[in-house]
Formats: C-alpha cells, structure tokens, sequence
C-alpha cells in the first residue's frame, strides 16, 4: 500500500528511543525526511543516522527539551514547513495521589499537555494554509482506562485529549488531521523503568514483574515500538483523511471497554 508520504516533512519529538524512534523509522521507511528531537544529543545522533543509513532520507537533528519554550524554539524552527507532527514526551513518574503538589502537576502539564498544545498552534496554520497535514499524539490508555499509580499522566494527557476534540474538527475541513495513539505497555525504557519500581516496592524479578503485566493483556505480550510505528504511519497517510479526532488504543487488549 502507498501511503502517499514521499517527499513529506516530519517532526517527530522524543524520538531517539522508544515509541518515538518506532514513529520516525516508520515514517522515514516511507519516504518521509524527518526533524528528530531529543534531549541527549548523542544517543539522538547515533539514532538520525542508522535511519539516514537505512532509509536515505534527510535527518535533521534538534537536541533540546521540548517541554520547555526555549526548547521548543529552535525545534519549530528547524521544523519550517513541516507537513506532520508528531507529538511525543516521557511521561510523569509513578505515585499515589497524595504524593502529588502543584509543582508536580505544573511540571506532568508542560510536558504532556501544555507543550503538545504550543506544538499544534505553532506547526498547524501552516499546514492548514497548504491544504494538507497530520498531528499524532502519543498519549496514553490511561485517558480511557486511569492507572493509579500514573494519576499525573492520567490527568495531563486527559487535558490534551480534550483540546484535540474540539480543535481536530475545526481544522478538518482544510485537510488537517489531528488524532491520538494510545499505547498500552510497549517493550521500551518507560516500561523497564514502572516493571522496576514494581521489583523496588514488592521485592520481586523483572521476570516476575513482566509476567504479572502480561498475564493481564489479552495478547499477552508487550508491544512492539515497530508495530506501534506503523500504526503511526497509516494515520500519517493520504489514506486516513477521514479519521479526525480519534483516540486509538495500541494496547494488546488491556483496556476492558465495548465503545
């Protein structure tokens, strides 16, 4: 299938590692010449470059923190007239509710809520005034289904969505899409980094903590950062024009819900 995205402009945040890096592969594999972002600039360089090597597209990297503005300045810059976007950013670390104070929420907004948002306001009307764009964002299953211990994520990635419903039908009509991928568990450094805080607080293996998360997704198994990419991929291609303001879970099946 032709995914109709040869010659495109991507910028693809958060993407020297994990669901990010799957996105930029899988858009590079397309014919589509990236913007990649990172805060460490070697690991994003060595990334830029195997997919440079493999793919033969244009790489340009942008190390900075694009939860902050002074990180997003020289990313929407190098952007130019990106024709996608794709928002990405770690997620808060674990908790309980009581753990939380305003700093805490002030820090899991900017990151996952507030600068998504700067993102889209900043790359968008370009795209609107070309007649043609796509904004995925990486969010969460969280948004359908809360994790507990993720109360931040929950409630910053919850904010996004709710901006995306609303703005994703006002900028349809000039051929923008704006959807969201919500991942379940993928095989990535996020999910070493909650399967560890499991073996901290309950004393058990990673084998043991693995386990115990598969047991609990239907395909019993993790994702995969290559199959989430492509998931990615179709909702970049001319194919998916009609798809506006969706929350679409990659999860094994892990979000018990009918709608």
């Amino acid at each position: 299938m032709d995914f109709g995205l040869k010659g495109k402009r991507a910028l693809v945040c958060a993407s020297s590692r994990g669901l990010g890096l799957g996105c930029a592969r899988a858009l590079a594999g397309e014919g589509v010449h990236l913007v990649m972002n990172a805060r460490g600039k070697d690991v994003l360089e060595d990334a830029a470059q195997k997919i440079r090597d493999e793919f033969g597209v244009e790489v340009e990297t942008v190390a900075a923190d694009v939860t902050t503005e002074d990180g997003r300045k020289p990313l929407i810059d190098a952007a130019g007239e990106a024709d996608i976007l794709v928002n990405n950013a770690g997620g808060p670390p674990p908790g309980m509710w009581q753990d939380w104070d305003r700093e805490d929420f002030i820090r899991a907004l900017d990151a996952n809520m507030l600068a998504p948002i700067a993102l889209i306001k900043a790359l968008v009307p370009g795209m609107m005034e070309r007649g043609w764009g796509r904004v995925v964002n990486i969010t969460s299953q969280s948004v359908k289904a809360p994790i507990p211990v993720l109360g931040l994520s929950n409630s910053a990635r919850a904010g996004l969505t709710g901006y995306v419903a609303g703005t994703s039908r006002q900028v349809a009509g000039s051929g923008v899409t704006i959807n969201n991928l919500l991942p379940g568990i993928h095989d990535t450094d996020r999910a070493d980094a909650l399967d560890r805080a499991v073996c901290e607080k309950e004393g058990i293996s990673m084998e043991e903590a693995r386990a115990r998360r598969c047991a609990g997704i239907p395909a019993g198994r993790y994702g995969t950062a290559e199959e989430f990419g492509a998931a990615c991929a179709f909702l970049c291609s001319r194919h998916a024009g009609f798809i506006v303001g969706q929350n679409i879970l990659l999860d094994g099946g892990g979000v018990n819900a009918t709608l």
